[in-house]
């Protein structure tokens, strides 16, 4: 699908300005769209190439961590909740390792880790499954539970931001927590419905109740705050949080006593390939996208959002964000160009800027998730996956409107 959505880019954009040629006789209207081709491109490699550093760092911490036993430590934690929502598997089956380990390697961001992971999971619960080609309601729910994006630490995001000049790299992480909570809470309430999963559990009470006291006890916090504290403290609060999950890993691996400058290296050097696999992708979407807006086809269209928006009375400024949430649910590196696109165009400080990074950090890509994850065990009859997937989308980006107002009004 992502295919045809590109290729409809490029087309828009030709007919857009050749539409301008002839009613406006601009003839320089397309030759604006050709050099948004060849900047977009430039764009597009200098943004990865300044990531390698970055993730090169974060990889390193990252793998130190989990040398050190974070990913362990987070799985026997939350086994007893895991537990309870997946009571077809049974005590000691190793799909149910597989699941904690896959989720926990979510939270912190480890997608070269998490993945693997989510096919051995998938695979282990296959092995549960009495009709093969029809999922089964563990394997939904896990899967909801991985589109729903479940991310702690939205390290790539935070490189993007830091490498288009944001004062402020880190702004956007308890938003984004906060955004994530709700897109997972809904996918989990909502599949819990279609499937008859009993929630009224002191286990799960007590830890969804935990969770809730949390996020709902930072989102009146900052509520009651001034509007230029807002930023401040939750600016100060995402580095604390940081900079105490560096110590974390850094003192895990000591305990652990692995050789952390040989294990960083290690990660870093993963981060470097990382970087430099980024720009193909990357250059293929700013460049559509670039040339989408050079021809004035998408600033039409979202004119005309903020026309019907502004005519119930309603700020329009989520409105230029709008193409991250549209792109999120069919690809990553398509949502990701939208949200670098954005923040380039409008500023990474804008109002704009901060939503398409939270809306990327809340949700994850639907139907990439939906077709790995059920492909790879040849499950062909996916029940109601898709619309609490979906579900989960919807209420991510609708928290990320609210709390983007909240915190940077």
């Amino acid at each position: 699908m992502l295919n045809w959505i590109w290729a409809a880019f490029f087309l828009i954009a030709f007919v857009a300005a050749g539409v301008q040629v002839v009613t406006t006789g601009r003839p320089d209207a397309l030759r604006d769209v050709v050099a948004s081709l060849f900047d977009s491109s430039k764009t597009g490699f200098e943004i990865a190439l300044g990531l390698t550093g970055i993730m090169s760092l974060w990889l390193g911490l990252m793998r130190v961590g989990e040398r050190g036993g974070v990913i362990e430590g987070i799985s026997r934690l939350f086994s007893p909740l895991f537990r309870r929502l997946f009571p077809g598997i049974p005590d000691g089956h190793p799909a149910a390792g597989a699941i904690v380990m896959n989720l926990s390697a979510n939270m912190l961001g480890l997608d070269n880790a998490a993945t693997p992971l989510g096919l051995k999971a998938m695979k282990e619960l296959q092995t549960l499954n009495t009709e093969p080609d029809r999922a089964t309601n563990e394997m939904i729910l896990f899967m909801v539970i991985n589109a729903s994006s479940v991310t702690l630490l939205p390290i790539t995001i935070f490189t993007f931001r830091a490498q288009l000049g944001a004062a402020d790299p880190t702004d956007v992480f308890i938003p984004i927590l906060i955004a994530t909570y709700c897109s997972t809470m809904c996918g989990l309430l909502v599949t819990a419905a279609m499937q008859g999963i009993r929630l009224l559990n002191p286990v799960v009470l007590g830890w969804l109740g935990l969770l809730t006291v949390l996020v709902g006890g930072a989102v009146a916090w900052f509520a009651r705050l001034p509007a230029d504290a807002v930023g401040t403290q939750s600016a100060l609060l995402a580095n604390v949080l940081l900079l105490g999950v560096i110590v974390l890993f850094l003192a895990a691996g000591a305990i652990r006593k692995v050789p952390v400058y040989e294990t960083f290296i290690e990660g870093a050097k993963e981060g470097f390939q990382v970087a430099i696999g980024i720009v193909p992708y990357l250059v293929a979407i700013l460049v559509a996208v670039g040339a989408l807006r050079a021809s004035g086809a998408l600033d039409a269209l979202l004119g005309a959002i903020k026309a019907g928006v502004g005519s119930l009375a309603m700020d329009t400024r989520w409105v230029d964000a709008l193409p991250t949430a549209l792109i999120k649910p069919l690809s990553g590196s398509g949502a990701r160009g939208m949200m670098v696109e954005t923040m380039k165009t409008l500023g990474p400080d804008s109002f704009a800027g901060r939503l398409a990074c939270i809306i990327q950090g809340s949700t994850e890509t639907t139907f990439y998730v939906l077709a790995v994850y059920f492909g790879s065990v040849g499950v062909r009859r996916t029940r109601h996956a898709l619309p609490c997937a979906l579900a989960a989308d919807a209420a991510g980006v609708i928290a990320s409107i609210f709390v983007c107002y909240l915190f940077f009004g």
